[in-house]
């Protein structure tokens, strides 16, 4: 949306960079329009000025009787597309009888440009233009009039974090009203602005309102060449090949390397696999109605492109040879290798980040935020099982020495069936063995003394994941909420054993990580009977340049149900500039899991409002998010946290991967 960041307001001259400016606005579009929102030359002032753009027709007008008028005076962004987006700027002098100016956009980047160069305010210094977003009193309305394709209608708004009062709203509304021929509504940008719509009894469209009507949104663009398979069924899902164009119903829970994604539900951005999409760089939409928009293609060997602002399909020549998974060769990388010198049970509070060479990044990441983050926000209390016992584990198992045999077999390296179910056999041996009776008394004695034998998480923390490059996310397996003392041990085993999960083995395999090269600390936390709980990003995943921003979804009780993203999730933005909440979606969900007290979880009704966040809470989200990305090096952070009552719980922290160092 066109409209100043009043606190980063500096006062410049007009220049002749109108092109460059365009240019990095069309850039900034095809990001913000994924969000329902329109960029603002005051995100890239530092790289072009504002100027003056070449334009036809009136400098402005004081009513729109018709489209060819609004059209005159319109920007277009993303013109052609499923994301096309018309829309001018407005002012209303409040001192001069509330009268209109309907701006020529293209010509005027900006309000205060406008205002200056009609001599309306000749001296606009940087108090006054604040004023204009902030003040009761203010003398300008500054917004923005769009045509909203999906509703369909126009609408009008203001920024995001400017300070509407009823007074202000009321006399825009009347304006509006009275100088524009066609129905007009309000469309709000924060949770402010819908507080205050929805006091005045004032009609409006939400921004959740208008992304859900969106039929495409981009969750990760690319282009790939593959087999498209339309999927409506699990058993369709059991053995993708990684040359697949998969359209599914909805994200699934885990998924193998792939050439690319469609789903036709709406999903959370940050589910696991939505994240593996990006780690592993493929084009990833959503699509309404995919399976019947793309059955024409379903068995053929196609293009898929998927833009900032469209996708696309295109038949292609199938190669006279179809690659199999293991016959692309990507570049080797190297895991950390694990130091098996330390085998003693170390609580999170021992940890820091350098013990990551013995006990995972996760678990390492965990510690120093556990000693980094109070009082703001506090991490379970919890210990690590170092790679030293899954390394005895295995040889006493001789895993190395079956698992090479495995890949020996015919069929293993070719036929992912073959392989799912020999990885199968091999977790079995595993999660299935009987357990080291002295590692059993040591991990029982340490569950008792330091968590006094609560129930807990079992997680994994292995030197598969959590890196840079490289997410994992997803790829292991959690034993959730573990209460029993002859349990602990098995779900121990079961952690172990998911290094050789079916996607586990396969992405690795795809991202060129030595299947031998692997090992796995387990992290044993203290379960948080969540109220609400989520995921986070510290910056804005839709575009890498608004560092101001924090991504939060979210949904009501334990956070398997947002990681899985197999419904949508409450998705929220904050923004440390504006201090505004905007809200992309609400939650979806007709339940949500808590901790059965006899281990395990359950499945209990939502009852009353949708809602899982407060302004309140957002706010303090996006300030722990900051403290945690800070405490771990500065780099963007993907972190799955939880409140309880009035507390907030880290329970991981992941650098975030988008697939841009690939």
């Amino acid at each position: 949306m066109e409209r100043a960041r009043p606190h980063l307001y500096q006062p410049q001259r007009v220049s002749a960079a109108a092109a460059l400016l365009l240019f990095l606005l069309c850039a900034a579009t095809q990001a913000w329009a994924q969000t329902a929102r329109k960029p603002s030359p005051y995100e890239y002032r530092e790289q072009a000025p504002a100027a003056a753009a070449p334009a036809q027709g009136p400098d402005h007008l004081q009513r729109i009787d018709n489209r060819a008028q609004f059209m005159q005076l319109a920007r277009v962004y993303n013109p052609g597309t499923a994301l096309e987006m018309p829309h001018l700027i407005f002012v209303i002098d409040r001192r001069n009888d509330g009268r209109i100016y309907y701006i020529n956009t293209p010509r005027h980047a900006l309000h205060e440009q406008f205002v200056r160069r009609q001599g309306l305010l000749p001296r606009l210094d940087k108090a006054t233009l604040n004023a204009q977003y902030r003040d009761p009193q203010r003398r300008f309305l500054f917004g923005t009039l769009a045509w909203q394709r999906d509703l369909p209608g126009y609408t009008y708004e203001f920024w995001e974090g400017d300070q509407l009062t009823a007074a202000l709203l009321r006399q825009t509304d009347q304006v509006l009203h009275a100088s524009f021929r066609d129905a007009i509504r309000f469309k709000t940008n924060s949770t402010q602005h819908e507080q205050l719509a929805r006091s005045m009894g004032l009609p409006f469209v939400s921004q959740e309102a208008l992304l859900r009507e969106q039929r495409f949104l981009p969750l990760n663009t690319g282009r790939a060449e593959g087999r498209l398979r339309i999927v409506r069924s699990a058993e369709q899902l059991r053995d993708p090949s990684p040359r697949d164009i998969l359209v599914l119903d909805e994200v699934p829970i885990a998924l193998a390397p792939v050439a690319g994604l469609v789903t036709q539900r709406p999903s959370t951005l940050l589910s696991h696999v939505n994240l593996l999409a990006k780690g592993w760089g493929i084009p990833n939409v959503y699509v309404r109605d995919a399976q019947s928009a793309l059955r024409q293609y379903d068995g053929r060997w196609v293009e898929l492109e998927v833009s900032n602002n469209d996708y696309r399909v295109t038949p292609r020549t199938r190669p006279a040879r179809t690659p199999s998974s293991t016959a692309a060769s990507p570049v080797a990388r190297n895991l950390p290798r694990p130091d098996l010198s330390v085998s003693a049970l170390k609580p999170l509070s021992a940890l820091r980040v350098r013990d990551s060479s013995h006990c995972g990044v996760k678990a390492a990441n965990l510690g120093a935020l556990k000693n980094a983050l109070p009082p703001s926000a506090r991490v379970p209390d919890g210990f690590c099982i170092p790679f030293a016992h899954y390394e005895a584990a295995m040889q006493r198992l001789q895993v190395a020495e079956r698992l090479a045999a495995m890949q020996r077999r015919p069929g293993f390296a070719t036929d992912a069936g073959i392989r799912r179910d020999a990885l199968a056999t091999l977790r079995a041996q595993i999660s299935n063995a009987a357990p080291d009776p002295a590692f059993v008394r040591s991990l029982q004695t340490q569950w008792q003394q330091q968590l006094h034998g609560g129930g807990v998480f079992v997680r994994s923390s292995s030197n598969s994941e959590d890196l840079p490059g490289f997410s994992g996310a997803g790829l292991y397996t959690t034993v959730p909420n573990v209460t029993h003392a002859d349990a602990l041990a098995k779900a121990v085993h079961t952690v172990w054993a998911s290094v050789y999960n079916f996607e586990a083995y396969e992405a690795r395999t795809a991202a060129g990580l030595s299947q031998d090269a692997v090992a796995m600390a387990v992290l044993v936390q203290t379960a948080a009977p969540s109220d609400s709980s989520g995921v986070m990003i510290t910056r804005d995943p839709f575009d890498a340049a608004r560092r101001h921003i924090t991504y939060i979804s979210a949904k009501r009780g334990l956070g398997i149900r947002v990681v899985e993203g197999k419904r949508q999730a409450e998705q929220v933005m904050y923004s440390t500039w504006s201090k505004a909440v905007q809200v992309l979606s609400r939650s979806a969900e007709d339940t949500q899991l808590v901790a059965n007290a006899s281990g395990g979880v359950r499945e209990v009704p939502i009852t009353g409002s949708r809602q899982v966040l407060t302004d309140t809470l957002i706010a303090r989200l996006a300030a722990i998010g900051n403290k945690t990305k800070q405490t771990l090096g500065g780099v963007d952070q993907d972190i799955e946290w939880a409140v309880v009552g009035d507390e907030v719980l880290i329970l991981q922290s992941r650098p975030y991967v988008d697939g841009s160092s690939r």
